[in-house]
């Protein structure tokens, strides 16, 4: 077993021992979603003040409006009974660093963990690699606000997105914790 394994099922024991949240109802009790980023420095519970059972946080690289993304809103909606939306992506994403191309070539080299300095991303080009990583859309980033216009706008001319829903766009400071409001994003979310 590795010492990660060990942690977090050490992790678990402690949580179970004191664990008192068995009868959580399955629907958000505050009504509403957050779609963010995967990134390990955000804590959603935390800079939104959720505790278990209030809210449902759908996470992916970037924060992206993907197609499985908006199938989770959806879900979140019509099953479970959000009434809000909220998009958060952030400063220093890790997203904003490559593109498309660049991952499909770094994927071509090989299945090894890249690297990155200061000149780009480099990849050992040892084990082999794959050429499908040319042919999906990473949902990369080259500037934040118009991303997360972008994602809002997507989610909210899905055609299974009801227009009573509204979505709001935001951005998390890494460096401050503050939500910050993308104007133009929360208009083109505003609830029809």
């Amino acid at each position: 077993m590795s010492k990660v394994v060990e942690e977090v099922m050490t992790a678990n024991a402690d949580y179970v021992a004191n664990f008192d949240k068995g009868d959580l109802p399955m629907p958000p009790a505050r009504q509403f979603a957050i779609l963010t980023c995967m990134d390990a420095r955000l804590d959603p519970a935390r800079y939104a003040g959720l505790a278990e059972g209030d809210a449902h946080v759908i996470r992916n690289a970037g924060g992206r409006a993907s197609d499985d993304a908006i199938r989770s809103l959806v879900i979140s909606y019509k099953l479970l009974g959000t009434r809000e939306w909220f998009v958060i992506h952030h400063t220093d994403c890790g997203m904003e660093t490559f593109t498309s191309e660049i991952m499909g070539d770094l994927l071509s080299g090989s299945l090894k963990t890249a690297n990155v300095d200061e000149t780009g991303w480099h990849d050992s080009n040892a084990g082999g690699g794959t050429a499908d990583g040319k042919y999906i859309n990473w949902l990369t980033i080259s500037d934040n606000a118009k991303s997360v216009v972008e994602d809002v706008e997507r989610i909210r001319s899905n055609s299974m997105v009801p227009a009573d829903i509204p979505i709001y766009g935001y951005i998390y400071d890494c460096r401050s914790g503050e939500l910050v409001e993308v104007p133009q994003a929360t208009t083109a979310g505003k609830a029809r």
